[in-house]
């Protein structure tokens, strides 16, 4: 079988890149990438083990910090992304971690957008602060804000998320990326809810890109993963974190990661379709009080993501409205959920299977009371992320509880 010489890739189109790239087949002459289940390799001799150690020649070592299969998954994505070098981790909280810790220092500051994953929150203001890292959250779209934040001479990271959990917020990242390096800022993007397959994050300027291969990379609900891609230098340091700290991808889901991004492109296109759709038809339905998602030209950030994203995502939020009129919007929200015969009542996003959860009391429920609302997180706020199933299906048991909201 022949090998795909890198060098070759910048001639492909993404499609190929996400079936061909990272496989140098062994001896066997196999077609699909090999899975590699193994703790430790073996030399020929001490000599070639002290070689391989020292660095003097490629080899593999240990599988928390080298293994064939995980590196397989490393290489593509990394030329999915553009990017120069990948590290995988054990999840993507895991990635945002070990660049924390690669690149952050007690006394060190942190801008982070406030429309990011409630884990994130957490990882930044409650985990970095006991080390001696301060974090100052931001409205993802204010750019002054951004720049007000900045602690001269101590801001050393800007964090986003675009587009933004739950409500599709859309950042500007060539103007932020302009500003961070301005101040000689590292600007890391979490690019998870548009894969490669949408946005490329690097080509607007990005430093780093974070991503929760769980999700859309797998596509299937099946293993937790996550990585860091960009540049050779910055990924050494995360590569040497993630070494003796260990936070490693297991060889398993890394075969399942280079299989689901096979067909990455396919299913984006697919899950941003059905997205668009289910919005459109969100958007007209009396018992919805506002729909968040940027494929809609009533979104705020729907020109600015036509310019960074070639999809808008398979991820619509939308707000119900309170229920007689009384304030127990969070009733209204449960009550279309618990309605549901088929969606899945889960706070994971990215399967082929549409999950519906209720972010004020899942992913974002360990926000105070102020953190969710300075990020727009309300009772009656209600997070899709739409699957494969047919559309009319999704809709279908929708308006099973959205039905029983009109009166």
């Amino acid at each position: 079988m022949k090998d795909l010489p890198h060098a070759a890739e910048s001639e492909l189109s993404f499609d190929t890149i996400a079936i061909r790239t990272g496989h140098s087949p062994t001896h066997e002459g196999e077609h699909s990438e090999p899975l590699f289940l193994t703790s430790s390799f073996t030399y020929g001799s001490a000599s070639e083990a002290e070689k391989v150690f020292s660095g003097e020649t490629e080899g593999n070592i240990y599988s928390r910090f080298t293994n064939p299969t995980v590196r397989a998954f490393e290489q593509r994505l990394a030329a999915l992304e553009g990017g120069e070098r990948c590290v995988a981790t054990a999840s993507g909280m895991a990635a945002i971690l070990s660049t924390a810790m690669a690149f952050l220092s007690a006394g060190d500051h942190v801008v982070c957008s406030r429309a990011v994953f409630g884990t994130t929150v957490g990882l930044f203001d409650k985990y970095m602060r006991k080390f001696g890292v301060s974090t100052t959250f931001v409205d993802l779209t204010n750019l002054d804000e951004w720049e007000a934040a900045i602690q001269a001479g101590n801001t050393k990271l800007f964090f986003c998320e675009t587009p933004s959990n739950p409500l599709s917020q859309i950042a500007d990242l060539e103007a932020l990326s302009t500003l961070a390096h301005k101040y000689d800022i590292l600007f890391v993007v979490d690019n998870c809810f548009c894969t490669p397959a949408l946005q490329q994050p690097l080509k607007f300027g990005a430093d780093l890109i974070i991503h929760s291969a769980t999700k859309y990379l797998d596509g299937q609900g099946r293993a937790l993963g996550g990585a860091v891609v960009g540049s050779a230098k910055l990924l050494e340091e995360i590569f040497l974190v993630t070494r003796t700290l260990g936070p490693s991808m297991s060889p398993f889901n890394a075969w399942i990661f280079l299989k689901g991004m096979e067909t990455l492109r396919l299913r984006m296109d697919a899950h941003s379709a059905s997205a668009l759709k289910l919005a459109e038809w969100l958007h007209a339905h009396p018992a919805v009080k506002q729909v968040y998602y940027s494929g809609l030209p009533s979104h705020v950030g729907h020109e600015l993501a036509k310019r960074q994203q070639r999809g808008f995502g398979g991820i619509v939020s939308f707000e119900v409205k309170a229920i007689d009129g009384q304030d127990n919007s969070r009733s209204a929200a449960w009550k279309v959920i618990d309605a549901t015969k088929m969606l899945s009542i889960t706070g994971n996003l990215g399967d082929t299977k549409t999950t519906i959860t209720h972010p004020a009391t899942t992913t974002h429920g360990r926000l105070t009371a102020e953190a969710k609302a300075a990020a727009g997180i309300t009772e009656g706020l209600i997070r899709i992320a739409v699957g494969l199933e047919d559309i009319d299906d999704i809709k279908a048991d929708l308006a099973r509880g959205l039905d029983s909201l009109i009166v």
